[in-house]
């Protein structure tokens, strides 16, 4: 089921918020590819990412380890899930519909995680 929460925050300079995150909160993190890090909030993971031209915003996305069994052990619970398991650059991911909220990702990520940091 549902094993750690991945935050991300969207930002005009990436750098500069990832080198805050790591140098002046001191929280462990993992480098998942080419300098992108990604860091331990305890049983949780956030990861910096550049707004480019779009507006800055905050995004929660729900991990686990085995996407099918999840989204079927959560619809047996009630949870409804929009469009198809889907395959991208991260992992594999589903979007499950939250009443009265915006949907929310829920993925199995194929990255390095930093929750366990």
């Amino acid at each position: 089921m549902i094993n750690a929460i991945h935050t991300l925050i969207y930002t005009d300079d990436a750098e500069a918020t990832r080198a805050f995150f790591r140098d002046v909160l001191e929280w462990p993190n993992v480098d998942a590819h080419d300098g992108w890090l990604i860091f331990g909030t305890g049983r949780s993971e956030m990861g910096i990412h550049p707004s480019g031209n779009g507006p800055r915003h905050h995004e929660i996305t729900l991990m686990c380890d085995d996407i099918e069994q999840t989204v079927k052990d959560l619809t047996a619970k009630g949870a409804r899930f929009t469009g198809d398991i889907e395959t991208t650059s991260f992992g594999r991911t589903i979007m499950m519909a939250v009443p009265g909220a915006d949907d929310i990702m829920v993925y199995a990520p194929s990255h390095a995680v930093a929750y366990d940091l």
